[in-house]
């Protein structure tokens, strides 16, 4: 398993992970959202640089010029709710991409987390790219759990699993229990899990601080 951590690299993207953090910046919600889609942008260019590439001539005023793309775009699919606005940095980027989202929750209670899965929408899947994308990596359940359930409309050549924050338990998990070829992309790898199984320091509820609170 191949693990991308983009704050291991000094970037712009990092004060951007700070922000997400930052309890006083988090209450302007539609920066919070925006600093989340410039994120997704800005690993979108990343994961960009792994997919395959065909060459192509394109008639400029002046000539002829040969250019390498995309051989095929990517299928992206998103975990609602929090995944909404890094989803939207994804399709800024591949912007012709087919869609799927997933409808998946967390069941809380007792010593671990159950994953509801509750809607699916995909596209066929068969020898495609996937992004898998959510912008949290807890105990990794949510990503295995929705994979399980894609593979019922085809095997993808390749999953590539970003979030924005990850647990080391979480990737433990996926390492453990995905035998889907994949590669995970994360912005940061945090300290660990608590006991009620939310990242350490991370961020808070990602849903929320995008929505509002739920009830």
């Amino acid at each position: 398993m191949v693990v991308f951590n983009l704050c291991e690299q000094d970037s712009v993207a990092n004060q951007f992970i700070g922000e997400l953090r930052d309890k006083t910046i988090q209450q302007d919600r539609m920066r919070f959202r925006r600093n989340i889609e410039r994120l997704g942008q800005i690993m979108a260019y990343e994961v960009s640089k792994k997919l395959t590439y065909k060459r192509k001539d394109i008639l400029t005023p002046l000539g002829t010029a040969a250019v390498e793309v995309l051989n095929e775009q990517p299928v992206l699919i998103t975990v609602m709710r929090a995944g909404l606005p890094y989803f939207q940095g994804f399709l800024n980027y591949f912007d012709r991409s087919d869609c799927g989202f997933i409808g998946a929750y967390r069941k809380e209670g007792g010593d671990e987390v159950m994953i509801n899965l509750e809607y699916l929408a995909t596209p066929g899947l068969e020898a495609r790219e996937v992004i898998l994308i959510d912008p949290m990596l807890a105990t990794g359940k949510s990503f295995v759990r929705s994979i399980g359930a894609l593979m019922k409309h085809g095997t993808p050549s390749h999953v590539h699993i970003v979030s924005l924050v990850a647990a080391p338990e979480g990737l433990n998990y996926i390492a453990n229990n995905l035998k889907t070829p994949h590669s995970i992309w994360t912005c940061v790898i945090d300290e660990r899990l608590n006991d009620q199984f939310y990242i350490v320091p991370g961020l808070g509820d990602a849903g929320d601080l995008c929505f509002g609170d739920k009830v």
